[in-house]
């Protein structure tokens, strides 16, 4: 891999750690935090493992509008293909202002705002939140009519009891 740096790390080992590892970024550099009990054939192991954890973090993380779009295009071909360009929105971006709810969608001029809150989930579980917005350029409301499109999408309860466990602890009432 030509090109590709690998950061400077700093292990720092603990005798009060037993058995969990940690790591984060302090600038350019990443600190790992291990018990001091480790091996150096295990403190290597867990060294990667956890760069490969924070740059998949970051990866989620960097997730941008046009990524986000591309997704939304994606779920349409797949479950909603047969509404032509009615579930095309105009816009699909991410947004910080949306506390109370994991999405939005304005069916009058086709756009849908995601919230940041959801960057860092799987897939599966932002395509949930995508198609149930994508579902209300076709239907405004929650209807039946609503919920089966949604329903296309294979994951949507799997995603629903999801984002419903991540509410109920963080205390948070969400809207639909």
């Amino acid at each position: 891999m030509a090109g590709v740096r690998k950061p400077v790390v700093e292990v720092r080992r603990s005798q009060r750690r037993r058995r969990t590892v940690s790591a984060y970024r302090d600038g350019e550099r990443v600190v790992v935090l291990i018990p001091d009990q480790f091996s150096r054939a295990e403190e290597s192991e867990w060294v990667d493992r956890m760069l490969a954890r924070l740059a998949a973090r970051e990866g989620r993380l960097a997730r941008s509008d046009a990524e986000l779009l591309a997704r939304a295009t994606r779920l349409i071909k797949l479950y909603l293909a047969d509404h032509g360009t009615q579930a095309v929105p105009t816009s699909v971006r991410w947004v910080t202002n949306q506390n109370g709810r994991w999405g939005s969608c304005t069916p009058d001029d086709g756009t849908i705002r995601i919230s940041h809150r959801i960057r860092d989930m799987p897939d599966w579980v932002i395509d949930y939140v995508l198609m149930h917005e994508l579902a209300h350029l076709i239907v405004p409301s929650h209807n039946a009519r609503f919920w089966a499109l949604v329903a296309r999408y294979p994951k949507s309860e799997r995603a629903r009891g999801y984002l419903e466990g991540v509410a109920a602890a963080s205390g948070t009432p969400l809207t639909d």
